[in-house]
């Protein structure tokens, strides 16, 4: 969540800084060229003062005209802006600096002169912005004698300096909007990070619950109200469906240790009845065999509330190693029933409780030899994936198909092919329950080329989380 919202807030962010950004720049641009124009304005208003001096003097005229001329030279030379005065033709010049300096045939700077014309001093030129290394500034401001403009003075500045000093504003504009942009994403970090706290935690107790670590709990302390009101919903309901389960795991466990005596007594009954038939009765045969069976249901129902009642006790173990312990155990086992039983990888640790581990191997490799025809094998290998270590039972008989793989190790669960088979079908409900309390996990697999492919994971290292 916090990878959406994150960008979802600098965005936003990002987006009111430029809608700030912009406008102050445009805003600086202008300012810094009217600075300029004002000063243009007077410049040209200053000479065409002279000018009109120049022009309305009768005695002197020449005298007064030189000293025009070397004003606006010494103008041009230390500031290097082209100025003149042309007559009212736009052909005549009183005078000019540099000599070169002519009146523009069109565009802005003619449009300006024609205003002068009028008797208007220029309007504000376009804008010039930094890139326009080409742009200038023409201002013109009429010459007047008795009324009739017979002059206007021309001014042409160069914008170079003038951009060099909006573009070094616009860059502090651009660090500040940088430096604001680095503020506010340290801000949106700390508000999601405070925001999605207890979201991350709610999360981390949800894994541990849906794992099997049921007393796991939020610590309503931190977050929005709403949040908050959520960990304690959260809490309370954990708090329920761990008191539904422990009194389920408490009947089941009471039933099949109640159950128990009653059919042992029955059981001897049985025995005592035999003695008394002839020996073979196919029906004292049956009941025996379908109390067996019964006796076994119930001692699998009291294992499997132990395992999903009990905690794990973790520590570092080799699994490589417990599983050739295993392996040689079960190997007469399947040996009777011509089964080869192997072990095959080297030493693997894990973060494992070894007892638990060790029973759950134990159902998983009962039911490979269980199933698998004589002359077939079983393998059990040791190795690692990612974060997990792995013990991988392959074994060599029939298989199920994929409907089937999807209700394995549900609780009674037998494939219909299989019914004559011994067993409880809580074998493999036990090893699930038992993996789950330290981190673990069992799944199934089709085997190549045949059989069933069962994978146990447990952590490699003692952070579950």
């Amino acid at each position: 969540m916090r990878s959406r919202l994150l960008p979802l807030l600098i965005v936003l962010m990002a987006g009111v800084l430029l809608a700030l950004g912009f406008p102050l720049a445009v805003l600086l641009a202008a300012s810094q060229q009217q600075r300029v124009v004002v000063d243009r304005i007077d410049d040209a208003a200053r000479v065409a003062a002279l000018a009109q001096f120049v022009a309305e003097s009768r005695d002197g005229a020449d005298e007064r005209l030189d000293m025009l001329k070397e004003e606006l030279t010494r103008y041009n030379d230390v500031y290097g802006i082209e100025v003149g005065v042309f007559l009212r033709d736009g052909y005549g010049v009183m005078a000019r600096a540099p000599r070169t300096f002519s009146i523009p045939t069109s565009g802005e700077g003619r449009q300006a002169f024609d205003e002068a014309l009028l008797g208007r001093r220029s309007d504000d030129p376009e804008q010039v912005w930094p890139w326009q290394e080409d742009g200038r500034l023409i201002v013109d401001s009429p010459v007047v004698r008795d009324g009739d403009v017979v002059a206007v003075v021309v001014t042409d500045s160069p914008t170079g300096r003038m951009r060099s000093h909006i573009l070094q504003r616009w860059l502090v504009i651009a660090a500040g909007e940088m430096a604001a942009m680095l503020v506010a994403v340290g801000a949106a970090i700390r508000l999601t990070g405070w925001v999605l706290l207890p979201v991350r935690v709610l999360d981390a107790a949800t894994h541990d619950i849906a794992t099997g670590r049921m007393n796991s709990r939020v610590a309503a302390a931190g977050g929005p109200p709403e949040l908050r009101r959520l960990a304690i919903s959260f809490n309370e309901m954990a708090d329920n469906v761990e008191d539904v389960l422990e009194q389920q795991r408490a009947f089941v466990a009471d039933a099949s240790h109640q159950l128990r005596n009653p059919l042992a007594a029955l059981l001897l009954r049985i025995e005592l009845l035999a003695l008394e038939l002839p020996e073979g009765n196919e029906e004292i045969a049956s009941v025996r065999t379908e109390g067996k069976r019964l006796a076994q249901v119930l001692d699998d129902l009291l294992d499997l509330a132990l395992a999903e009642h009990a905690s794990a006790e973790l520590r570092l173990t080799d699994i490589g190693e417990l599983a050739a312990e295993r392996v040689a155990a079960w190997r007469p086992v399947a040996e009777e029933k011509g089964v080869t039983l192997t072990r095959a990888g080297g030493a693997v640790t894990a973060w494992a409780d070894p007892i638990a581990l060790s029973s759950a191997l134990d159902a998983v490799i009962d039911n490979a030899v269980k199933f698998t025809p004589a002359g077939g094998e079983v393998t059990v290998t040791a190795g690692r994936e990612g974060a997990m270590s792995t013990l991988v039972i392959n074994d060599g008989g029939p298989g199920l198909t994929d409907d089937e793989i999807t209700r394995i190790g549900d609780r009674f669960w037998r494939s219909n092919r299989h019914q004559n088979v011994k067993g409880s079908g809580l074998g493999l409900s036990i090893s699930r329950a038992l993996l789950t309390v330290g981190g673990g996990s069992i799944a199934y697999a089709h085997g190549e080329p045949r059989g069933l492919k069962v994978t146990l994971r447990v952590p490699r290292s003692s952070d579950r989380d």
